[in-house]
């Protein structure tokens, strides 16, 4: 007999799930889609925090340069980087024990998919965070 598998999470769900979201490529331009998009999860309650190779603070969020220098539990990582950059992404999401792996709208990455699934991690590409929550008014789970 075979054991039953429990469905993966939606997208939804898995945005829901998240408390912590690590955000890489978090703009310091309140103009581009990287900050605007962050900034609803911010504004809906998630604990949002900035990756950025150069800034310590993003719109009075503390900033940190690498994955690795967050001090706390990521639950998911959100990757507005170019496709290219998303392996080593993943393969740094994997080291610090997220549990999702989200590659904003207009990003894919078969290589990153492949890192995030041998990892245990949830993936999702080409999907704004912000643009989900917004739609579908969601919030993170209480």
């Amino acid at each position: 007999m075979n054991p039953v598998q429990s469905p993966r999470p939606t997208p939804p769900e898995l945005l829901q799930q998240a408390r912590t979201i690590a955000v890489v490529g978090f703009s310091t331009d309140p103009s581009k889609a990287a900050h605007r998009a962050p900034m609803v999860l911010v504004d809906r309650g998630w604990n949002v925090i900035p990756v950025h190779p150069t800034a310590s603070e993003i719109a009075g969020l503390t900033a940190y340069k690498t994955l690795a220098d967050i001090p706390v539990p990521v639950d998911l990582v959100d990757v507005f980087r170019p496709p290219s950059e998303a392996p080593g992404i993943a393969e740094q999401a994997a080291a610090i024990g997220a549990k999702t792996l989200w590659l904003q709208k207009g990003i894919t990455s078969p290589e990153a998919r492949d890192i995030a699934t041998r990892a245990g991690m949830a993936f999702v590409e080409d999907t704004c965070a912000g643009a989900t929550a917004t739609t579908l008014n969601l919030f993170p789970n209480p």
